[in-house]
């Protein structure tokens, strides 16, 4: 590792490998006032071509740089990363998209925990925190002319943006702790060079043969995966910040200033600040920008929120109860593909099978022998044909409760509600051969 002294002022950079951290890397290089010492997990850093043949390269051959394998999770780890540094940029933070509360809170709070302890036991004058604006967000409204003085919600819409806010609140409350002083930065949805979340998963898509794009996760959460196109959710109408990468290293190097002077730190120190481009955008608006610059044509097929909701809410129900028995799948090989002459033969008996079983079905209902089975057949296409004279919200939302109402009706009461059918048409049945003997005798 390299050390600090005679007069060369260093700072670190956790994180210094992630995608906005490399741009405040670059920038504080480039200001040369200062030394870098970049900390992240791999062992060794591995640069890019660009970044090889560029300032970061450079630094690193001249001494101007450092990097340091350090695990927030390690104390020691953490205080050996800040021996000697004047400034602290702890911007390191696990994958927003992966949903693992315990990853989250080993590294966003425990962590934080750490890099607060390591800065006071290496007497580090200031500290920057990247929190997240996803802080004061509850997944459910929304969040328009924001400012700095927005709570925390009840309930936040992830263990991600709950824990980001639990470090936050750690970062300001160790303000003025030993002489350390402190800030959050909260910058919003970031885009720019070197991105490898957005811009990427659409060009893989594209290079994958694909006529219309079909992926963007983790801050783009509201998009849908279909074949062939992507499907605008909702109005389409509404606003989100984007921030350009150079904005959000910049951010940080703004706030690193303003705390080191007397009266700016008076203002700043112990306090939180959105970063944003200032140009709020209509998320498709902006989503549309990037496809037609990739050559794909502006998504214009909306689905309404009220249709998309439930189905969310059951994958989230679904992946909450379930998620706990997942387990990794191995390869499967080629012969588990492979079929036998005797497979073949018995799966061509079972659809054969199958077809004649629906065929003497349909023959039982137009010869009126299973009056039982017509009841359910007149009752569903009922249901359906009431279903299809509304408008495809209200029969979804609609029809999805009937079925789901009916199916467990009829699994739980399958015998009586049978015979109580069965009871129902032999009345009619009676009903109507009696009042035809009755006009036969008339006659």
């Amino acid at each position: 590792m390299a050390a600090a002294g005679d007069g060369v002022r260093w700072c670190v950079v956790t994180g210094g490998r992630g995608f906005a951290a490399r741009h405040l890397v670059t920038m504080l290089l480039r200001s040369g006032e200062w030394r870098v010492r970049v900390a992240d997990l791999p062992p060794a850093i591995a640069l890019d071509r660009d970044e090889e043949e560029g300032i970061l390269g450079a630094a690193l051959r001249e001494g101007r740089a450092a990097y340091t394998s350090a695990d927030l999770r390690d104390k020691a780890q953490v205080a050996r990363a800040f021996e000697g540094v004047e400034v602290v940029f702890h911007m390191a933070a696990p994958d927003s998209s992966i949903n693992s509360f315990q990853l989250h809170y080993s590294v966003n709070v425990e962590g934080t925990k750490n890099v607060i302890d390591a800065c006071i036991r290496c007497k580090v004058k200031r500290l920057i925190y990247t929190s997240s604006p996803s802080v004061v967000f509850d997944g459910v409204h929304g969040i328009f002319n924001a400012d700095e003085s927005i709570p925390y919600p009840d309930k936040f819409n992830d263990s991600y943006s709950e824990t980001k806010a639990d470090a936050e609140k750690l970062v300001m409350r160790a303000n003025g702790r030993e002489g350390l002083l402190t800030c959050c930065i909260r910058p919003s949805s970031i885009f720019g060079p070197g991105d490898k979340l957005l811009v990427p998963s659409l060009v893989a898509a594209a290079k994958a043969g694909k006529s219309k794009v079909r992926i963007v996760t983790d801050l783009l959460q509201f998009t849908m995966q279909k074949s062939y196109d992507m499907y605008i959710i909702g109005d389409g109408n509404n606003y989100y910040d984007f921030t350009y990468v150079e904005n959000v290293a910049y951010g940080h190097v703004c706030a690193e200033k303003t705390l080191s002077s007397e009266d700016g730190a008076k203002v700043a120190a112990g306090k939180t600040y959105f970063i944003t481009n200032m140009e709020p955008i209509k998320f498709w608006e902006f989503m549309s920008l990037i496809l037609e610059g990739l050559g794909y044509e502006r998504p214009s097929i909306k689905i309404p929120v009220s249709v998309m909701m439930p189905v969310a809410h059951v994958v989230e129900w679904t992946y909450k109860k379930f998620a706990k028995f997942g387990h990794k799948i191995e390869k499967l090989e080629a012969s588990n593909f492979q079929i036998t002459e005797v497979k073949a033969h018995h799966m061509a008996h079972s659809v054969s099978s199958s077809w004649n079983s629906l065929v003497g079905v349909l023959r039982s209902l137009c010869r009126g022998n299973d009056w039982t089975l017509f009841s359910k057949v007149v009752f569903f296409l009922l249901v359906v044909s009431i279903l299809s004279s509304m408008s495809s919200q209200n029969a979804f939302k609609i029809g999805i409760a009937l079925i789901f109402l009916g199916f467990k009706a009829y699994e739980k009461w399958e015998d009586t509600i049978d015979s109580l059918v069965g009871d129902a048409c032999s009345i009619i049945l009676h009903f109507g051969s009696t009042k035809k003997s009755s006009s036969q005798k008339q006659m």
